[in-house]
């Protein structure tokens, strides 16, 4: 069965279990007081936009678009289970917030990963984005690098 990519509330078991999931890898690989995560509450929040990746119905990847106004989003929980990656899921995420933000006139999108994190750095850089300085309000780190696309 192909994977399916769709809006989603977090608010469900298995998305919350995929978002503990996410926190516990970011966690081994950050400090906690430079892991930046939204809850899955705050993720239902009227200015983001939950992806969930399916493969025969279970939830196996994620990602976000976070508004922070009328011009600039954030991607964010970028995630794909172990189980699943090397199959492009992260990438076709990206797509979708790409899509959506384009499509609501957002003419920026940035993010915060971590300085660990090859596998992301390569799907956002194939994805056109592109290394800057802090973004938004996160402070700049040595634990962090940050991205930029132009929409």
């Amino acid at each position: 069965m192909a994977i399916e990519i769709a809006i989603e509330t977090p608010l469900q078991d298995d998305v919350r279990a995929l978002v503990e999931e996410l926190n516990a890898t970011l966690l081994e690989l950050t400090p906690p007081d430079h892991c930046y995560h939204l809850t899955v509450e705050q993720m239902a929040g009227a200015d983001t936009t939950v992806f969930i990746a399916r493969d025969d119905g279970q939830a196996i990847g994620c990602g976000a678009l976070k508004r922070h106004d009328a011009t600039v989003g954030e991607v964010k929980r970028m995630y794909t289970r172990p189980s699943h990656r090397g199959r492009k899921i992260g990438a076709k995420i990206v797509e979708r917030v790409e899509t959506l933000a384009r499509q609501e006139g957002l003419k920026r999108l940035v993010l915060e990963t971590g300085d660990r994190h090859p596998a992301a750095w390569t799907v956002y850089e194939r994805a056109g984005f592109s290394r800057c300085g802090p973004v938004l309000d996160y402070p700049d780190s040595e634990w962090s690098v940050f991205y930029e696309k132009s929409l």
